[in-house]
């Protein structure tokens, strides 16, 4: 006898059904899981062995051979117990269901036939919202599955989809309310911009930075507030959109990461790998690719403090995803491409001891110290960040001033308004911010006038700048427009978005 059933797997953020077929035979008792299958899916034999007994049905003292199809495609994970548990129960005469081609099974079995959650649901229910088929899932992920828009019915035990499978119209299926993303509330941070005393010109940046998600690395002493003023940075970052949270949710479904009975992700990431991290999981990888940090990190914040302490390819595998917003990789059995458009957020020391150019400090490096240690990060590295900014020690009349500091609230508000100006200037273009401006926008939306033009002129030549420096300038200037409300760029919105370019010229080129 033979039974037919589906299910689906997730690699990358493609999705793929995969058919389970099993056959119970006569013959010496054993049992076969064949289809590439990895070591969850070939112990699993043993975990629906258990469950199926411990729920109390049968599992026949017959040759049981377990096809996934396609063949060719690697499955890997415990999601495919509850399709074959199933399959089971249907060859043996248990289950008695006339439709079971209409199911898309998924989830994994405890020994005492209960179901645990499983990773990718909401993919897999996003792909197949506009078709027919219903969606079986464990109970912790029925409201993942009905984001995703397919029909959904979610179950704690094995015994509970049998009785669905022979009384299906006792059943209905799982609704979720969406959350009113015009009304979410700003990201808890760590800290307000209200208590970082100082720092305008670094609050400023950080604004520039959030309004148009443009790279920012912050260079100065140990203790002038650099890792406080990236922390802080997510609270003035504008609430996500719904597309933007169904993009970011669908990373975290995969990667296992959805908080606890929240069905989607609702505010924008902050993640800060150490320094230690390997290149997989920044960029991604293993032998299945999974996303890394910069894919976690997607319209979010994505910060690396003590920036020259990274492994030097861990850093230069950042500057393809930082050009892309994408990052593709490869492996024998697969290349996946995950989305990674995130706002970089860096900060380094200007010399190993810290105390390079600092008023109170002096220096102990020499300058071959110097030399490796800024060496560490390439010119076409450091000419991705779109700010570079050095971040001077605050004074103690400053620490100690009385005067009332703007908070993240009011910054977030200024932020959102810019963001509005650049939705409605890239509407149904793909694009959802400046950082992100394709060449032909730019030439579109950065118009200079003659002195603006001239300008320009002298600053890249003086400076040296490259082609893409020269980009990421006028991006930067027409987020200083949007800031102000201006419609066309202006020579002291150009002047604003140079002065930031000028740092590696002080440091790296002395």
């Amino acid at each position: 006898m033979l039974a037919q059933l589906k299910s689906a797997t997730v690699l990358g953020l493609s999705v793929y059904m995969v058919e389970i077929e099993v056959d119970a035979a006569a013959g010496l008792p054993a049992w076969d899981i064949v289809g590439l299958a990895d070591t969850a899916v070939k112990e699993s034999k043993e975990r629906v062995r258990t469950a199926i007994k411990n729920a109390g049905y049968e599992v026949p003292p017959r040759r049981i051979v377990v096809n996934l199809a396609p063949a060719y495609l690697r499955k890997e994970g415990p999601s495919f117990d509850l399709a074959i548990a199933i399959a089971i129960l249907s060859v043996t005469e248990q289950l008695h269901c006339d439709n079971l081609d209409s199911y898309l099974l998924l989830g994994e079995l405890s020994l005492d036939g209960s179901l645990r959650p499983v990773r990718g649901i909401l993919p897999i229910s996003l792909e197949y919202s506009s078709s027919d088929y219903t969606l079986l899932v464990p109970a912790p992920n029925e409201e993942e599955s009905a984001i995703g828009g397919t029909a959904t019915f979610g179950f704690s035990h094995l015994r509970d989809v049998v009785h669905f499978l022979e009384n299906p119209d006792q059943y209905q299926p799982v609704t979720v309310t969406l959350p009113d993303f015009s009304q979410l509330a700003a990201i808890q941070t760590l800290h307000d911009f209200s208590q970082v005393k100082g720092q305008s010109e670094a609050k400023r940046a950080l604004e520039i930075a959030a309004a148009g998600n443009h790279n920012i690395l912050m260079v100065g002493s140990p203790g002038s507030g650099k890792t406080m003023l990236s922390q802080a940075l997510p609270g003035i970052l504008p609430p996500l959109t719904f597309e933007e949270s169904l993009s970011l949710s669908k990373i975290y479904s995969i990667a296992g990461l959805l908080p606890d009975k929240q069905p989607l992700v609702l505010q924008r990431p902050f993640r800060s790998p150490h320094h230690s991290a390997s290149s997989a999981s920044i960029i991604g990888g293993g032998r299945i690719p999974h996303p890394g940090e910069v894919s976690l990190s997607h319209h979010g914040v994505l910060f690396l403090d003590e920036f020259p302490e990274y492994r030097r390819e861990v850093l230069e595998a950042l500057r393809q995803p930082l050009e892309d917003g994408e990052v593709t990789v490869s492996r024998v059995q697969a290349q996946i491409t995950f989305p990674c458009r995130f706002l970089l957020a860096a900060s380094m020391n200007p010399c190993p001891c810290g105390y390079y150019n600092d008023p109170h400090r002096e220096c102990t490096c020499t300058p071959a110290t110097l030399h490796r240690y800024r060496s560490r990060i390439s010119g076409p590295l450091l000419d991705r960040f779109d700010l570079q900014l050095e971040v001077v020690p605050v004074s103690f009349q400053e620490l100690h001033r009385e005067q009332p500091v703007e908070d993240s609230a009011a910054i977030r508000q200024r932020v959102i308004k810019a963001r509005q100006i650049q939705q409605k200037r890239f509407a149904n273009s793909g694009t959802i911010h400046n950082g992100a401006m394709t060449a032909a926008q730019i030439q579109a939306f950065c118009q200079l006038d003659q002195s603006s033009r001239t300008f320009l002129e002298q600053a890249f030549q003086k400076l040296g700048l490259s082609a893409r420096a020269h980009n990421r300038i006028l991006k930067v200037a027409r987020t200083i427009a949007d800031l102000s409300g201006a419609e066309q760029i202006q020579l002291p919105h150009l002047a604003e978005a140079i002065q930031y370019r000028t740092l590696d010229k002080k440091l790296w080129m002395e």
